[in-house]
């Protein structure tokens, strides 16, 4: 069996979820659609981590033990931080990225 046929179960931190709503729910305060969509958008990415996500890159940074976490990028602005652990995908974390510039993630 060969990486592409693994299905991985990914488990959402309690922390990362909390973070994930607070988005939906400051975005709803400007619109409901934009907040439903948002939502939608994270959830199909965290859902395509069933499979490869080793496809993006590792989230390299001083204070991170290096090559542990990995993030992919949704909804053009948020970051999803995971980590893989045999067929395990944990999401850490859900970050904005407006606030220090998405050009300087990649």
């Amino acid at each position: 069996m060969n990486d592409a046929d693994i299905i991985y179960n990914v488990i959402i931190d309690t922390a990362a979820n909390d973070r994930m709503f607070e988005h939906f729910e400051f975005l709803s305060r400007v619109s409901i659609t934009a907040a439903e969509n948002l939502l939608d958008g994270l959830l199909l990415s965290i859902s395509s981590l069933e499979s490869l996500p080793q496809r993006n890159p590792v989230y390299d940074r001083p204070y991170l033990q290096k090559g542990k976490y990995r993030y992919l990028i949704s909804c053009d602005r948020y970051r999803i931080v995971y980590q893989i652990e045999k067929n395990i995908v944990y999401i850490d974390d859900i970050q904005d990225c407006r606030q220090s510039g998405i050009n300087n993630l990649l």
